[in-house]
C-alpha cells in the first residue's frame, strides 16, 4: 500500500477553464478536464493505496456526477475539507473526513489542511505542511507545499516527490545550506 496526496480537483467546475482565472486549466471542456484528472489518478493509484484529498473535490457539479467520478477513482480516499466541499462531496463514501489532520507517512509527520499556513503544530520538530486552495499561486517555502493538481501535472503525489520539491524550494529560498539541513532531517 502506498500513500498519496492531492487537492483541488474541482471535478465538474467549468470556471476552472475560464480566462478569468489567474491560471486557467488547459482543457477543451469540463469533460476533458475530469477525464484527464481521473486517468492521471488511476494511472498511479491502486485499489489498496491511500489518498488524502486536501479539499475542493468538486464544484458546480451535480451529486450524481460527484458519485460517478468518486466511484471511478481507485484507492481508499480520505478528505480534508475545502471551502467548496458541500453535501455533494461530503455525502460520498470517504474513508474519513476532517477539517485538518496530522499523519505519519514513511516516517515523516505531515500536517494536512486545505489552506496554507505560516506555522503549524510540530513545525519546530520537523513536521511538514501540505495544503491546496491556492492552485499553484502560492509557492512552497521549504517545509510547506501545495499538493494541488494544478502544480503536479493533474495527479496525486508521493512522499518522495514532495520531499524532492521541498528540497528544491528550500535551495531556491535559503540556498544550499538550508537545502542540506532539510535533506539531513529526512
Amino acid at each position: 500500500m502506498a500513500t498519496y496526496f492531492t487537492s483541488d480537483s474541482h471535478f465538474g467546475h467549468g470556471g476552472m477553464l475560464s480566462p478569468r482565472m489567474s491560471r486557467p486549466r488547459p482543457f477543451s471542456s469540463v469533460e476533458a478536464m475530469d477525464e484527464h484528472i481521473i486517468a492521471a489518478w488511476n494511472n498511479r493509484i491502486r485499489r489498496d493505496d491511500e489518498v488524502y484529498h486536501l479539499g475542493d473535490f468538486a464544484y458546480a457539479a451535480s451529486a450524481a456526477h460527484c458519485r460517478s467520478v468518486f466511484a471511478r477513482l481507485n484507492g481508499r480516499k480520505r478528505l480534508i475539507l475545502g471551502n467548496h466541499d458541500k453535501a455533494r462531496t461530503t455525502d460520498l463514501a470517504w474513508y474519513s473526513q476532517d477539517e485538518r489532520a496530522e499523519v505519519v507517512v514513511e516516517g515523516r509527520r505531515f500536517v494536512l489542511g486545505h489552506y496554507a499556513q505560516r506555522t503549524w503544530n510540530g513545525i519546530h520538530r520537523g513536521a511538514l505542511h501540505l495544503y491546496g486552495h491556492s492552485h499553484g499561486s502560492l509557492p512552497g517555502c521549504g517545509r510547506s507545499l501545495d499538493v494541488g493538481v494544478d502544480t503536479w501535472d493533474w495527479r496525486p503525489v508521493t512522499v518522495p516527490e514532495i520531499l524532492e520539491r521541498m528540497e528544491m524550494d528550500t535551495a531556491r529560498i535559503g540556498g544550499p545550506v538550508a537545502a542540506a539541513a532539510l535533506a539531513e532531517a529526512a
